[in-house]
């Protein structure tokens, strides 16, 4: 699941350039579930980042739970619902972006817990730590880094969490060994991905706007199975989400990508 080597660091500038963009604003440009696509400059339907989180499965509390500036919107799913954390676990979120689950999962594992974001933008982490110093947040910290090469020490984290950010990689097979390698035994991935359910066509492939859409970087089920497997990782579970197909026709509209890829819940544990 490599994209061509010629392709890696384009596909990587075109998301880090988008992404900076987005940290910029003061709300989300709202794209959900598909990210926050460029080929949309509207925002979906009008709805504010709370409503269309809330479309997504996070609750009205969780919305509200977090700083201001801290929930763009974006994402396809709700890997807290499906993470089960517990206080004092140390949890990595996978392009954290500007903290929104971070921060949620900061109040899960409280004092005693350690939450870790990652993200490759430089805007967005500093959007993040902003957001950070608007609340009482010491078990969590902000990194720059990139998922592929994790700045995360080898055995250290009880659950990695990641919503709609492991599409955006041209090498998935790196970012799954990155994932075994600093979790700890027993540790578990929880993530909200987008995934492709047959082969797209080159012209939605090498589309760079597509990519940064959460769309055309999307890998085949089957091949995200036999990664996490490859990568050592057991207990794999996919639960692909049909009911996305219609907000992904609207976030994207006229290109058919709808026909091609689906939302999905992943999870899988380091046996």
């Amino acid at each position: 699941m490599k994209l061509h080597e010629l392709n890696s660091d384009t596909i990587k500038t075109a998301v880090r350039q988008h992404y900076g963009q987005v940290a910029a604003r003061d709300t989300g440009c709202g794209c959900a579930p598909t990210c926050c696509s460029p080929v949309e400059a509207a925002p979906a339907a009008g709805r504010t980042p709370n409503e269309m989180s809330q479309s997504l499965g996070y609750s009205t509390e969780q919305t509200g739970a977090v700083p201001a500036g801290a929930n763009l919107g974006l994402g396809c799913g709700n890997p807290l619902a499906i993470a089960s954390l517990q206080p004092g676990q140390t949890v990595l979120d996978l392009g954290s972006g500007a903290g929104f689950d971070a921060f949620l999962a900061a109040q899960r594992v409280g004092p005693t817990g350690l939450v870790i974001g990652v993200d490759m933008t430089p805007e967005m982490v500093s959007k993040a730590r902003r957001n950070q110093t608007k609340g009482d947040y010491p078990n969590l910290q902000f990194r720059l880094g990139e998922i592929e090469h994790l700045p995360v020490a080898d055995v250290s984290v009880d659950v990695i969490i990641s919503n709609c950010v492991i599409n955006l990689s041209p090498d998935k097979d790196q970012v799954f060994r990155e994932v075994f390698r600093v979790l700890k035994h027993g540790g578990r991935l929880a993530i909200a991905d987008i995934l492709a359910t047959q082969p797209m066509p080159e012209s939605m492939r090498n589309d760079m706007a597509l990519h940064a859409g959460c769309v055309a970087g999307a890998a085949l089920v089957d091949d995200v199975k036999a990664s996490l497997r490859a990568a050592g990782l057991r207990d794999i579970r996919i639960d692909p989400k049909p009911q996305s197909h219609d907000a992904i026709r609207h976030c994207v509209p006229t290109r058919g990508i709808e026909a091609y890829v689906v939302a999905a819940m992943i999870e899988a544990v380091k046996a």
